[in-house]
């Protein structure tokens, strides 16, 4: 196996030339009739995560404030659930940034991270600047994908970063890059260039409920759109950026047989999850087994609760504080998804507001959660995201459930319908029920649209 370390002065950048190829040579009518339908399903749940996130309070003084700053001239794109649209860096900034307000959006076991969201709105900006049909907006959201989640899973990121707005910057770049028809000389510069433009984010930001973290998705999409910009004006970046920053900087490891391993058979986008509990995907695992415990034992009662123990993977066993500080710690907090799961009944956004997150019973139950790391269940990553519960009743009674994946996941997939059903409760609040439906038939047949501006305009609206 071939691993680039700090230690190491050169690389064999071969894996470059032949992505650069393979990005640039691609048609439409290459990807497989089974990956397409799935990556338009990504699309539209992407969009509906964008939609409802942009009607939160913080999105909302955010958008007005970019378009004070910016104005609404130029070549300007939608802002997705703003009612409005804005110059195309700004709109992609926006646009991913609402996309991670609610921890919605799907993402990809195998990179560790959530590909789509730093993709989607590049990808709809660029096609929108030119016209290009929804095949190639198709394509471009794939290839995006593909290498993004490939330069995850090619390395394994400090355990101090966040992935949000580091590899995903490189496949908001291959996106706009393939929809400007670029040959594969310029795809390698614009994966070069872009890059070295990633984010040093802070892990602790999600723990600690710092929502800055939810502009990192935003910043990825604006910078790779500058980053075709750069190369179009004649910047280029190193010989092979890529394994210098995720080998060295970022990252102590590079594989780079990882990133053209199947090249071509194996779609990272076809291997994504999506999500149903509005929370960190750590926590879905030990949420799906006490929601399996609630199934057998029906409805508890708060104050009924001795005590919940976790047991789980070293990523999850992390998510350990009962008292959050706001609605982002609180979706990273196993002990209180748990506890809202109990008092709510649900795990919908609406179950991490302050009002659930400020509960006195939801608190003191929170209170009363363990979290433990099992090492066993740690050494089964990435396959596997393993959890069990134990709900211990004042009663005497205990329940135990054990899960070894989340529901969602590449193994226990939900069927499409569930995923369309998620997009119209997401959507429907900002463009009214009849108004949802005519976005997800536009995403559904968009492989038949001449010219992607006919979505974008919905989206505006």
């Amino acid at each position: 196996m071939n691993v680039i370390r700090a230690s190491q002065l050169t690389v064999d950048d071969a894996w470059l030339d032949r992505w650069s190829r393979f990005a640039a040579g691609l048609r439409f009518q290459d990807i497989p009739a089974s990956v397409a339908a799935h990556a338009r399903l990504v699309l539209l749940d992407t969009i509906g995560a964008i939609a409802a996130g942009a009607q939160e309070p913080e999105m909302v003084a955010l958008t007005c404030r970019m378009a004070d700053l910016h104005g609404t001239g130029g070549v300007t794109t939608a802002v997705i659930g703003g009612r409005t649209r804005l110059p195309l860096p700004v709109a992609a900034f926006l646009n991913g940034t609402a996309g991670t307000m609610l921890e919605l959006d799907e993402g990809n076991q195998y990179c560790r991270g959530h590909p789509a969201i730093h993709v989607v709105p590049a990808a709809l900006a660029a096609a929108d600047r030119r016209g290009a049909s929804g095949g190639d907006l198709i394509r471009a959201l794939v290839l995006g994908y593909e290498i993004g989640a490939r330069i995850g899973i090619a390395s394994t990121l400090r355990v101090t970063m966040h992935p949000h707005g580091t590899w995903g910057t490189v496949g908001a770049a291959v996106a706009v890059a393939s929809l400007a028809g670029v040959d594969a000389a310029t795809m390698r510069e614009t994966i070069n260039v872009a890059s070295t433009l990633g984010l040093a984010t802070s892990r602790r930001t999600m723990l600690q409920g710092g929502t800055v973290r939810n502009t990192y998705a935003g910043v990825a999409n604006e910078l790779g759109l500058t980053a075709v910009e750069l190369v179009g004006a004649g910047f280029v970046g190193e010989p092979d950026g890529v394994a210098t920053v995720f080998g060295t900087v970022s990252a102590d490891d590079f594989r780079p047989h990882e990133m053209t391993h199947e090249l071509g058979s194996r779609w990272e986008i076809a291997r994504n999850y999506f999500k149903r509990h509005a929370a960190c995907r750590y926590t879905h695992g030990a949420l799906d087994a006490l929601g399996a415990i609630l199934a057998e034992t029906g409805p508890v009662a708060p104050d009924d609760v001795a005590a919940l123990e976790v047991d789980t993977y070293v990523w999850a066993a992390q998510l350990d504080d009962p008292a959050p500080r706001n609605m982002l710690a609180a979706k990273f907090s196993l002990p209180f998804a748990l506890a809202t799961l109990i008092v709510n009944g649900n795990t919908a956004v609406a179950s991490f507001r302050d009002p659930a997150r400020l509960d006195a019973a939801t608190r003191a139950l929170a209170a009363r959660v363990t979290v433990r790391e099992d090492e066993a269940f740690t050494a089964a990553l990435p396959a596997l995201r393993p959890a069990r519960v134990t709900l211990a009743l004042r009663d005497g009674r205990r329940v135990q459930r054990e899960v070894t994946t989340n529901r969602g996941d590449t193994e226990a997939p939900y069927p499409p319908e569930e995923v369309v059903a998620k997009f119209t409760e997401l959507a429907a609040p900002t463009w009214g029920t009849d108004g949802a439906a005519v976005v997800r038939r536009a995403v559904e047949t968009i492989d038949t649209m001449r010219d992607v501006r006919a979505l974008t305009a919905l989206l505006a609206g």
